[in-house]
Formats: C-alpha cells, sequence, structure tokens
C-alpha cells in the first residue's frame, strides 16, 4: 500500500468484571484514531500497537463485547499489561505477547 494511501486505525477497549469481556468504546480511522490515541496516552492509558488485532477488532460494533474468537488475544495482552504495571513497581517489563493470527 502506498504511503499516501496509509490511514491509522486505533480501537479502544473498556473492560470491567461486570461485563463478561471487553467491550469496544471507540474506534476510528485517520484523523479520529489518532486523537483516539492522543487522549489515551494524555489519560496515562497504555497504547498498544497490533495492527493484526486492531484490524479485527475494527470489525465489532461500538458498545459491543469483544468476539469468543478474541478472547485469548486480548487476555494476553490485558494480562501482559498487568504483568507490566506490576513489574514497573518492582523494576522489571515484561516481553508484549505474540501478535494474534489473522
Amino acid at each position: 500500500m502506498p504511503v499516501n494511501e496509509y490511514r491509522q486505525h486505533a480501537v479502544a477497549l473498556s473492560y470491567t468484571s461486570e461485563d463478561g469481556a471487553p467491550r469496544v468504546v471507540a474506534k476510528g480511522s485517520g484523523h479520529l484514531a489518532e486523537e483516539i490515541i492522543a487522549r489515551a496516552r494524555e489519560a496515562g492509558v497504555f497504547v498498544h500497537e497490533s495492527p493484526e488485532l486492531v484490524a479485527l477488532l475494527m470489525q465489532v460494533n461500538l458498545d459491543d463485547r469483544i468476539p469468543p474468537a478474541l478472547y485469548i488475544a486480548v487476555a494476553e495482552l490485558l494480562a501482559w499489561l498487568y504483568r507490566l504495571e506490576q513489574g514497573i513497581a518492582g523494576g522489571l517489563e515484561p516481553e508484549p505477547p505474540a501478535r494474534p493470527e489473522a
């Protein structure tokens, strides 16, 4: 894909134990994607770059839970984030999760 045709995509997830599964709370391309990422960083929210996972999550409707097919990939990411947060407190940084198979 030529560089001038590249459009960045972003998806924001939210998870609470009451939800049962993470929900897509924001998604967009181009300028909107840049705004989602900027606001996440301003709020101190971790931004993980995985074009494969984002492409799959872009197919989920806003406010819908992620599909069961993505549970493992998202669970690994959330577990990695938890370990990262714990490691920062302990001075360690774990390896990022593997990218999902498309």
